[in-house]
């Protein structure tokens, strides 16, 4: 069989045996390619149940046992280590492992994502930080601005599916351009929007920004996966929501600087396209950027849990039973319920924060702006170091619990402290409350990733981000509705009592790392390939052995 040439051109090395899908390890990387080696002096050893591959005790469980159909979640799994008839499992003593390598140009993909994702970012809250400014300007109610915010959770949901499709079969690449270029498309429309009746123009290029949304926030933990190794991976996938979240402090702090409330029609409108065509320039630049530094992968996978992923071939891959495993992944439901609770208060809390303000600090609408600043300024801040406590300890499920209960505890401060007169309260509580509740974000879609992992990263993402969605919604309507006919206090009760549900449900989720254990060389099945008649063409028929009592 002839040896298969690496997905860049570059002939594979001769001389060593291939597992299917498997590069081999040269001694030492091609020439003029900055790469970074990932197979430790840990690579050549790989556990099945908890028994050294080289072992002799790991042979009979491989190779015989009793023999039970797959269940649906467990179809993929069972491609993640595959082996030929003749040749050793991957890992095992003296066979090739798969090489993984780290590419200097993840930094790059990585970069520009964050940028294009900020710029989204501030376009949803620009309006809302100053919603009685625009409420003046176009001569419309506020539910009428509030809905310039809630309509980027409105496109979201029936969008989700057609999206995350296209991200599965036509690639990162492709969705990333997409995202990048409705962005800018947007932003140019809402330039021709700066005239008291053309409200329907500034909406309708907020829907274009809103279906690029679709696009963007599924991709951190897509990027982070495809692009980083091991111990990056969380932070990076913190790293890639932190440009979501500087967009969004963004949007806090210039709109109220860049538009000030004042009653000279002309020169509203005049600041008004100021920060519109600002903002049209940069996502076009951005634009070009993603155009330039996105690639689908890089040459080499930066982990061997991709390594295994790239062994399935596409024809296998099915998007409607992925889909399927998913919502019957018990965690993985629990989590999604979880992840929009805590979101769409999130969501919530960022839409209504300047009616809450005004509502007891009137005439503060660059106060307000920067209290929003401080409340993601400080949810960054916990991204990032959740990110790096992820990655050092892989404590997902604990994590995710004490930060959900902070976040409530911060909520809980939040509302009863907002009235007391005092305007430096709302800074301190505000940065309280985003620390742990925009910190919670990456968390959350890591978490995902490892419970329902080998089925797509960009699909679990998408789907807790349709949940954030939905909760945002029914969140801001209900709790603006309390707050308009009651006040904050009753709106922010309303989001406390469902934070408290999440937690229960959180304490619920069982915890698989399905992902680190392959990252780290432990499977949870017993693995036997049944020969077929072309190998060239097909792909091994594999079953699964009931795991042992004393199994992991």
């Amino acid at each position: 069989m002839a040896l298969p040439d690496s997905e860049e051109g570059e002939p594979v090395a001769p001389g060593h045996p291939l597992a299917k899908g498997f590069l081999p390890v040269p001694a030492e990387a091609p020439a003029g390619e900055n790469l970074e080696l990932q197979n430790g002096p840990k690579a050549g050893c790989l556990l099945l149940n908890g028994v050294l591959q080289s072992s002799p005790a790991a042979t009979p469980g491989a190779l015989g046992g009793p023999q039970t159909v797959l269940a649906p979640e467990e179809e993929t799994q069972a491609r993640l280590l595959p082996t030929e008839p003749g040749e050793e499992t991957p890992g095992a003593e003296g066979a090739a492992l798969p090489r993984t390598a780290l590419s200097p140009r993840r930094f790059a993909v990585l970069l520009v994502f964050s940028l294009y994702s900020l710029v989204n970012a501030f376009q949803w809250i620009q309006y809302s930080i100053i919603s009685n400014v625009f409420e003046g300007f176009y001569g419309v109610s506020l539910l009428h601005i509030d809905w310039l915010s809630m309509v980027y959770m409105l496109a979201y949901v029936p969008l989700i599916f057609p999206a995350t499709w296209l991200l599965d079969t036509r690639g990162l690449r492709l969705t990333a351009l997409l995202g990048s270029g409705l962005n800018c498309l947007g932003a140019w429309v809402k330039c021709g929007s700066v005239q008291r009746h053309l409200f329907w123009v500034t909406m309708l290029g907020q829907c274009l920004c809103s279906v690029a949304q679709v696009f963007i926030l599924g991709l951190p933990s897509r990027i982070a996966s495809v692009w980083f190794g091991p111990k990056e991976v969380s932070t990076a996938c913190a790293t890639a929501v932190l440009g979501n979240q500087l967009g969004t402090a963004v949007g806090f702090l210039l709109p109220p600087v860049l538009v000030p409330n004042t009653q000279n029609n002309t020169s509203l409108a005049y600041n008004i396209s100021t920060m519109f065509y600002g903002t049209s320039a940069i996502a076009t630049l951005l634009f070009i950027l993603t155009a330039i530094a996105f690639k689908e992968k890089p040459q080499y996978p930066p982990s061997q849990a991709q390594a295994a992923l790239r062994d399935s071939p596409p024809e296998e891959y099915s998007y409607k039973k992925s889909i399927r495993n998913l919502f019957k992944n018990i965690p993985f439901v629990l989590l999604l319920v979880t992840y929009g609770i805590m979101t769409g208060a999130f969501y919530s809390v960022s839409t209504l924060l300047n009616q809450m303000i005004l509502k007891y600090y009137p005439g503060e609408e660059v106060t307000a702006g920067r209290i929003g600043l401080t409340l993601v300024v400080a949810g960054m801040v916990g991204s990032i170091l959740c990110g790096l406590w992820l990655d050092y300890t892989k404590t997902y499920k604990q994590t995710t619990l004490i930060v959900y209960i902070l976040s409530f505890i911060g909520m809980v401060i939040f509302t009863f402290t907002l009235d007391l007169g005092y305007i430096i309260i709302p800074f301190v509580t505000g940065g309280i409350l985003g620390f742990f509740m925009t910190g919670y974000l990456p968390l959350g879609f890591e978490f995902a990733v490892e419970i329902t992992y080998p089925e797509s990263e960009g699909t679990s993402s998408g789907l807790l981000n349709a949940a954030a969605q939905v909760f945002g919604i029914l969140f801001t309507l209900a709790q603006g509705k309390l707050t308009s006919d009651y006040s904050p206090r009753a709106g922010n009760i309303f989001l406390c009592a469902w934070m408290f549900v999440g937690i229960i449900l959180t304490a619920l989720i069982k915890s698989d790392l399905r992902r680190h254990n392959i990252n780290v060389g432990i499977t949870n099945v017993e693995i036997k390939a049944v020969p077929v008649d072309s190998p060239m063409d097909q792909e091994p028929k594999i079953t699964l052995s009931k795991q042992s009592n004393s199994s992991i």
